[in-house]
């Protein structure tokens, strides 16, 4: 599974290095850099995805990063990608955080390995934007994404989203948990696993959100989520471990809080290892949330950026976000033009769940980001 934090460690060996000597800092901002190509501006590229893929066709490749396979179906969504356009799509650290994608760009800004498109939780893309990292883009789809998921100015659009729900290995875990209030039962003793910290990794942030809304908060009020993790953690039911695919598959996370969509793509292995698998959606809080698509700014392959977005949102990416659980922005005009089957439906949360779906403002997210950054560690992390 996704965004574990190895990628700022590795960065910051570099840094050290490339400083050769200079202070220590905790927090590192690149100079931009001008790339060796320059960017194509407007309509450079071509208006429809055949003229678009032409263009990238002749870049031949584009950086990506932070794409596992089993989240959301990307495996299947790259392969159709690089085999419907011949174009190279090389992913680099597949489990890296989205604080790790920002650092990557800030880092490597006109190296030829920079990441050109980045998938990110909504609690990023307002530095995204500030910094000047991403370049505004509105897909041919536009008009088809919902106004909630996407940027007006065209600088993100959420391609996917699903809901954070409990996933218990039933082979290990007899009494699977429903709620938010059961994982703080006696019997879950380290046990419960959140996917990254909040102050990095988007899936960690939703769940943050999610138990505040069971517990008396809301989307203006983070901080019962903060307290609530900080419970588990006295009470020694909170595991502090990467939730990586390795850990699911080797049993060393009995129960994971982690998006609906990112088990489907697991069950097979687990089938395998002889583990059981109960995904649930906790009634007391439901949340549901996006990861954003953007492409970066000053890059090298500005065509084939555009292409991989375009293919995101398009039918082709929508419907390879559907065969992994994920729910994608234009779900309402493929299901209005008959191309969403039953069988495509079986990994998604319930009607009656996806229905209780709402996302905050991005000054909601960003105002819960300000208090996770300064509550997380004393409550939680150094508890």
């Amino acid at each position: 599974m996704r965004r574990t934090g190895i990628w700022l460690a590795v960065l910051a060996i570099a840094l050290t290095v490339a400083a050769c000597g200079g202070d220590d800092a905790t927090e590192t901002t690149a100079a931009p850099v001008t790339s060796a190509a320059a960017p194509a501006a407007g309509d450079a590229c071509g208006t429809t995805v055949d003229e678009i893929a032409a263009a990238a066709k002749a870049e031949g490749k584009v950086n990506l990063i932070a794409l596992p396979d089993t989240w959301a179906n990307y495996k299947g969504i790259l392969e159709s990608f690089r085999t419907k356009y011949g174009i190279e799509a090389p992913v680099a650290n597949p489990d890296a955080s989205s604080a790790d994608e920002l650092t990557a760009i800030q880092t490597l800004r006109g190296q030829p390995d920079m990441p050109e498109a980045v998938d990110v939780g909504p609690s990023f893309t307002s530095q995204l934007i500030d910094e000047g990292l991403v370049t505004p883009y509105k897909p041919t789809v536009w008009d088809e994404i919902p106004d909630n998921l996407k940027d007006p100015d065209g600088n993100w659009v959420g391609a996917y989203y699903g809901v954070i729900s409990i996933a218990s290995n039933t082979t290990l875990v007899k009494n699977p948990p429903a709620t938010w209030a059961d994982l703080k039962k006696p019997e879950y003793k380290g046990q419960v696993t959140i996917n990254g910290d909040p102050r990095e990794a988007g899936a960690a942030f939703a769940a943050v959100m999610a138990a505040s809304i069971a517990n008396g908060g809301s989307f203006d009020d983070i901080l019962p989520g903060v307290q609530y993790f900080g419970d588990l953690k006295k009470a020694g039911n909170l595991q502090v471990i990467d939730v990586t695919e390795a850990a699911v598959l080797s049993g060393e996370v009995p129960i994971a809080l982690d998006w609906t969509y990112n088990f489907p793509g697991l069950q097979a292995g687990l089938e395998e290892a002889g583990f059981g698998l109960q995904i649930t959606v906790p009634a007391d809080g439901v949340y549901g949330g996006y990861y954003a698509q953007a492409i970066v700014s000053e890059i090298d392959h500005p065509c084939a950026a555009r292409l991989w977005l375009e293919h995101l949102v398009g039918d082709d990416g929508a419907l390879g976000y559907l065969e992994g659980g994920a729910i994608p922005a234009r779900y309402a005009a493929l299901e209005a033009s008959g191309k969403i089957t039953e069988e495509l439906k079986k990994n998604l949360p319930s009607a009656d769940v996806i229905a209780q779906v709402a996302f905050p403002s991005q000054a909601q997210i960003d105002a819960a980001k300000t208090v996770i950054a300064e509550q997380w560690g004393p409550l939680v992390a150094d508890a």
